[in-house]
C-alpha cells in the first residue's frame, strides 16, 4: 500500500510517529514511552505553524511574466492562501472567515477531553504537504467481552488546513487481538463530532467535552452489546447470508439476494463476499470463545476484512474508509445493524423476501 506521509526535507523525516510499534510502512519515528502532548508533536514533526495570508494574482500585462520578478499586485477578494511557516509550502486557499486551527491547539483540544491525564497518545503525523493531521490517543480502561476479549478505547481527531473538512473527533474500539476497528453508530447517538474552523476556541473546548460524554455512554452501551451477541449463536450459512447483505452495492443485487438468485449478481460482488467469508472462517481472532459460531463473530468478521485484510490506495485512504464515512463504514454499519436484528429476531430476520 502505498502511503501519504508527510516528509520534511529540512529535518529528513517523515512527519509521523507511534509508541512501540513500528510506524505505517516502517517510516516515522518510534518511541517506547508515551508522550506528553507537547513531545507528541515534536516526535511526529508537527511542530509548524500555519498563517493565513492574502492572496494576490497578476493584472492582465503581466498575466505571462516571469514569477521570479514580477510581484503579482492584484488583491483577490475573501480568497486567502494557508502557508506553513517552516517551509513557505501552500496548504490551500481558504474563505475570509475560514479559522486556522495550529497542530498545538489540536493536542491541546485533546488534553482538554481528559483534563490531561489518563490519556496515551499513541499516533500523530501529517499527510501531503503537511495539509492534513491525525492524532490517535487511548483512553484509559477497556470494553471487556467475556472473560479476556478487550477492547481498547482510543480518540482519533483529525484537522486540516486546505480548506477542507471540519475538525472531526471520534470515538474509536478497537479489538486487542485483532488491531480491529469497531466502529459503530448506535441508535439515537454518534461516535463523533464535527468542528468547523470558524468556531472560536471557547465552543472548541465546550465541544470537547461533549467528545467524553459520547465515548463514556458508547463504552458502556457497546459492552453490553457485544456481550449479548458473543451468546448469540449463528450459523456459517448464516454468517455468509448476513455478509452477502452487508456488502449489497444497491437495491437490485439486495433484491436478488432477498430472492435466492444469487446467480443473478456479479462475480466481483461474489468475490468480495467470499473473502469476507473466508476471513471469518481461517483468521485465528475468529476462532476464540467470543467469535465462533456467534453474532459478536459475524461482525468482528466484516470489520476485520476491510481492517486488516482489504488493499487501499494508500493510508489517507484507508482513514477515510474506515472512518469518514467511506465504503468500510457503511458497510460495518450495515452489519451492525443486521447483527442488531438476528439478536432480537433470530436468523430468520436475514432469509425475508
Amino acid at each position: 500500500m502505498a502511503h501519504n506521509i508527510n516528509f520534511n526535507e529540512q529535518t529528513g523525516k517523515h512527519s509521523f510517529f507511534s509508541v512501540k510499534e513500528k510506524a505505517w510502512h516502517g517510516l516515522g519515528q518510534i518511541v517506547q514511552d508515551y508522550p506528553t502532548s507537547r513531545e507528541a508533536l515534536e516526535a511526529a514533526g508537527l511542530n509548524y505553524r500555519v498563517e493565513k495570508r492574502k492572496l494576490f494574482t497578476y493584472d492582465n500585462q503581466n498575466l505571462f511574466g516571469n514569477a521570479d520578478t514580477i510581484a503579482p499586485n492584484i488583491l483577490v477578494p475573501n480568497c486567502y492562501a494557508t502557508i506553513r511557516t517552516d517551509n513557505e509550502a501552500v496548504l490551500g486557499v481558504v474563505g475570509r472567515d475560514y479559522e486556522v486551527v495550529q497542530n498545538v491547539d489540536a493536542f491541546a483540544f485533546f488534553d482538554a477531553i481528559v483534563g490531561g491525564d489518563g490519556i496515551q497518545y499513541e499516533t500523530a503525523g501529517a499527510l501531503g504537504k503537511g495539509e492534513r493531521i491525525f492524532i490517535t490517543a487511548k483512553l484509559p480502561g477497556y470494553i471487556k467481552v467475556a472473560n479476556d476479549d478487550l477492547i481498547e478505547k482510543f480518540l482519533f481527531l483529525t484537522t486540516s488546513h486546505d480548506g477542507f473538512g471540519s475538525i472531526t473527533a471520534a470515538f474509536t474500539p478497537v479489538r486487542i487481538v485483532c488491531n480491529n476497528t469497531l466502529n459503530a453508530a448506535l441508535k439515537n447517538s454518534t461516535n463523533a463530532i464535527k468542528i468547523r474552523h470558524t468556531a472560536n476556541a471557547k465552543e472548541r473546548l465546550e465541544e470537547a467535552h461533549k467528545v467524553m460524554g459520547i465515548s463514556n455512554g458508547l463504552s458502556q452501551q457497546m459492552e453490553a452489546i457485544f456481550n449479548h451477541w458473543a451468546k448469540v449463536r449463528i450459523t456459517d450459512k448464516e454468517v455468509r447470508k448476513l455478509i452477502s447483505l452487508a456488502l449489497t452495492p444497491n437495491k437490485e443485487v439486495l433484491q436478488n439476494l432477498r430472492a435466492g438468485k444469487e446467480d443473478k449478481v456479479s462475480s466481483r460482488f461474489s468475490n468480495l463476499c467470499d473473502a469476507v467469508y473466508e476471513y471469518n472462517l481461517t483468521s485465528p481472532t475468529q476462532q476464540t470463545e467470543t467469535t465462533k459460531g456467534t453474532v459478536f463473530g459475524a461482525y468482528n468478521a466484516l470489520t476485520g476484512y476491510f481492517q486488516n485484510v482489504k488493499g487501499y490506495k494508500d493510508d489517507e485512504a484507508k482513514l477515510k474508509s474506515l472512518l469518514y464515512g467511506g465504503t468500510a463504514q457503511t458497510k460495518t454499519q450495515k452489519a451492525f445493524a443486521l447483527c442488531t436484528d438476528f439478536a432480537a429476531k433470530g436468523g430468520d430476520t436475514l432469509f425475508l423476501n
